[in-house]
């Protein structure tokens, strides 16, 4: 049995978005609106692309082999500069007693 109240579907939902937005807006504006959805949506996956590069590109720049013994030696120089004895320890526990040290 049919339902006695008028329930659009499809095609014609589209039609009467259509008529509102017209009758909302005006058919002067409908242009200028959708020019200006298009260059945000432009903006949006511009803005994604360039999000996904320095990603991609700090994810890359972590992988790099560092410079081992430059970063020893960095790390030898700051446990010095805070006052921890750097005899027989490695880079590791330096680490963390430097850690230690700056968060006092």
């Amino acid at each position: 049995m049919p339902s006695p109240l008028f329930i659009p579907q499809g095609m014609e939902i589209i039609i009467i978005g259509i008529v509102i937005i017209v009758l909302i807006f005006g058919a002067k504006k409908i242009p200028d609106i959708a020019k200006s959805l298009g260059r945000a949506g432009g903006e949006f996956k511009k803005g994604k692309q360039e999000a996904d590069k320095e990603a991609k590109d700090a994810a890359l720049e972590d992988e790099k082999p560092e410079d081992g013994k430059k970063e020893h030696d960095k790390l030898l120089n700051v446990a010095k500069g805070l006052g921890i004895t750097v005899e027989g320890k490695n880079d590791e526990v330096l680490r963390k007693e430097i850690e230690k040290a700056l968060w006092k």
